[in-house]
């Protein structure tokens, strides 16, 4: 069986605090992929990079010091158009860039591919492509790379060179 992660589509990420004209770009692919794997009937999570109300005081707002991602705030949903999509799939919250429950559900899962996609190619993304490697290093993983987009466009090519030389497959 195919698993399909959708990497922190939410709305911060494309049009919110962090977003950028290169996530908009993805948008209209991102929703594409995870239709076609439904219809595949391939398994899908999504991850949703989530904050609390204290993330300034976190190591990792004192780094990057731009409220985001804050639960059950509208910057924290997943974009509109991904909503719909969920219904029999599985959502993973992570307060940080990779997420150690999503390493155990492929552990515990069957998979025989593995593919990501979404926000930020050059942070969370290229973190749990790494973590799942690790944690299933005989299951090919992938990374579409026309459905990602990093902090900037050198980063998210340098993060893709980067998952490469890890022996993870750029589509």
């Amino acid at each position: 069986m195919k698993l399909l992660v959708v990497v922190d589509m939410q709305k911060d990420f494309v049009d919110g605090a962090l977003g950028t004209p290169e996530a908009q770009a993805i948008v209209e692919n991102v929703v594409k992929k995870v239709k076609e794997a439904k219809e595949a009937g391939d398994q899908i999570i999504f991850t949703m990079d989530t904050h609390e109300t204290n993330y300034l005081e976190t190591a990792e707002g004192k780094n990057l010091p731009i409220e985001h991602c804050i639960r059950e705030t509208a910057g924290w949903k997943l974009i509109p158009q991904l909503r719909p999509l969920t219904a029999d799939t599985k959502i993973v919250q992570k307060p940080t860039f990779g997420s150690t429950q999503l390493s155990y559900l492929v552990a515990i899962g069957d998979y025989d591919e593995i593919e990501l996609i979404g926000l930020c190619t050059d942070i969370c993304v290229i973190s749990n492509a790494l973590l799942l490697k690790a944690t299933v290093p005989e299951t090919p993983i992938s990374v579409d790379s026309s459905c990602c987009a990093g902090v900037t466009p050198e980063s998210h090519e340098r993060a893709l060179e980067a998952m490469k030389m890890c022996q993870i497959i750029i589509k």
